[in-house]
């Protein structure tokens, strides 16, 4: 077993380094470093920073693709006492002025692709510098104390907005810290585990893998982005024994696998961002991609719920059971125990940034309200049905797109599926589904709607079903269902 840092008041990829310092800490395309080495190279970079004016509570935002110089900052500015704001590279140039008007950083700092944004926000009067010249110039800046407040404000990571605008969650130190403790109780810490990845680094699935690979000593291979046949080649010749994904990358690195089975030193496969189709994971299982339903927030730094390696997988139904310290409980629940999923824990959030509304109606009585509906069965795991907001009422009965989504996705033809709600006169809302069709298949809307016909109730069929090429999705690989209304 590795040995992971106790410390969460030392910033810690110091603490690592003292560690551990030759071990693997960060692979990025052909260049690797050790705990060491990067640790040189990220106190060089917050002496810079420094220079340029960032004090102890300040905020940086960072519009940085995943790459060696992300990981720099990451670590640079938690040694500053600092707070990060990484923001998402796929936006426009308002969104990312929003953005920043939202959480008015000391410092903008961006790479060579962001570039047309730095120059609007050069316009509005924020300091913007280009990531690469913090490569160049003096690092003797001074550095305040090798100690940070653990309950001080580690990065502001904005929720994807599939739900309305997004919000700056509060993440501190503490829960990120308690995040990789409960991965690690949970999937282990081995001498030689390395963790791909290749998720967003503004979400917080990707931005975790950096932060617990450093607490728990693991080495990291970073791709910067999802590349199925990437993916593929990395996990067959990177020694990478555990991954995170989206439901949807999942699928697409399964169809690349074209049935040959991966390494037996894949640990695990952590798979998020909505409910998992049993199908997928029987898939997944037969190629030696072991994949393990989670269940997680952007507010709750990462994963509160999944199953453990091992788990067998007939009987993997939902999203698992509470890892660390977290806890569950079903707020209001109707005949069936469905409700609004609760949780509370070391990992819950701080609350949203310069928004005391929305954290006084998330944040109540010590339980973060998630407007996720779920319920929780005998044995204590979680099901996960879907967000509140994505509930379709059809003649008075409730309609859980994420079950129709499964079935849908469940007929050999069909790649991926969207269920959404139109209005109806008749009904209030009508079931309506978008579908992608693996490359040189063909389906009628009638098949598959028998199809489904076999396999829900009457008043859970889509009654439209149309053809697309693709579905909208945010960065961490969310539908966009109020596109497609």
């Amino acid at each position: 077993m590795l040995e992971p840092l106790d410390d969460p008041a030392v910033p810690w990829l110091w603490q690592r380094a003292r560690r551990t310092p030759r071990a693997l800490a960060l692979r990025h395309d052909d260049r690797g470093f050790s705990f060491a080495e990067l640790a040189v190279r990220c106190e060089a970079t917050a002496r810079r920073l420094r220079r340029r004016g960032v004090e102890p509570g300040d905020r940086v935002a960072l519009l940085c693709a995943g790459s060696i110089r992300f990981v720099e900052l990451l670590h640079a500015v938690q040694r500053l006492q600092a707070t990060l704001v990484p923001l998402n590279v796929r936006l426009t140039a308002a969104e990312v002025a929003e953005l920043l008007e939202d959480c008015q950083p000391r410092l903008l700092v961006f790479d060579a692709a962001s570039s047309g944004f730095a120059l609007d926000a050069r316009a509005a009067t924020l300091c913007a510098i280009d990531a690469d010249s913090l490569q160049d110039g003096p690092d003797r800046g001074s550095l305040p104390s090798l100690r940070v407040d653990p309950d001080s404000i580690h990065t502001i990571v904005y929720t994807s907005g599939t739900t309305g605008k997004p919000k700056g969650a509060m993440l501190s130190h503490a829960n990120h810290f308690a995040s990789a403790a409960a991965s690690r109780a949970n999937l282990g810490a081995r001498h030689g585990d390395r963790w791909l990845d290749a998720l967003p680094l503004h979400h917080v699935g990707g931005l975790s893998i950096l932060l617990r690979s450093v607490v728990d000593g693991s080495g990291v291979v970073l791709h910067g982005g999802f590349d199925a046949d990437r993916v593929d080649r990395s996990l067959r010749e990177d020694g990478i024994t555990l991954t995170s994904m989206v439901a949807t990358m999942l699928r697409r690195v399964v169809q690349r696998a074209a049935d040959r089975p991966y390494p037996s030193s894949l640990r695990a496969v952590l798979v998020g961002g909505g409910p998992v189709p049993a199908a997928l994971l029987e898939q997944s299982d037969a190629l030696g991609l072991p994949a393990l339903a989670t269940y997680g927030l952007t507010e709750t730094a990462s994963q509160v719920a999944t199953w453990a390696v091992g788990s067998d997988g007939a009987g993997r139904a939902g999203a698992g059971r509470a890892i660390g310290d977290a806890r569950f409980r079903i707020a209001d629940p109707d005949e069936k125990g469905h409700g609004e999923i609760l949780v509370s824990g070391p990992t819950v959030m701080a609350g949203y940034f310069r928004r005391p509304a929305d954290s006084e109606r998330a944040l109540r009585d010590g339980w973060l309200h998630t407007s996720d509906i779920g319920h929780l069965d005998e044995s204590g795991c979680l099901h996960v049905h879907d967000r509140r907001s994505d509930l379709i009422v059809s003649g008075g009965e409730n309609v859980y797109p994420a079950e129709v989504e499964a079935v849908l996705l469940s007929h050999p033809d069909v790649s991926e599926a969207a269920v959404y709600p139109l209005a109806d006169l008749d009904w209030g809302q009508r079931v309506s589904a978008a579908v992608v069709l693996h490359p040189g298949r063909s389906l009628r809307d009638d098949e598959l709607r028998a199809w489904c016909a076999t396999r829900l109730a009457r008043f859970k069929l889509p009654r439209n079903i149309r053809f697309v090429t693709s579905l909208p999705r945010t960065a961490s690989g969310k539908v966009k269902r109020r596109e497609l209304t």
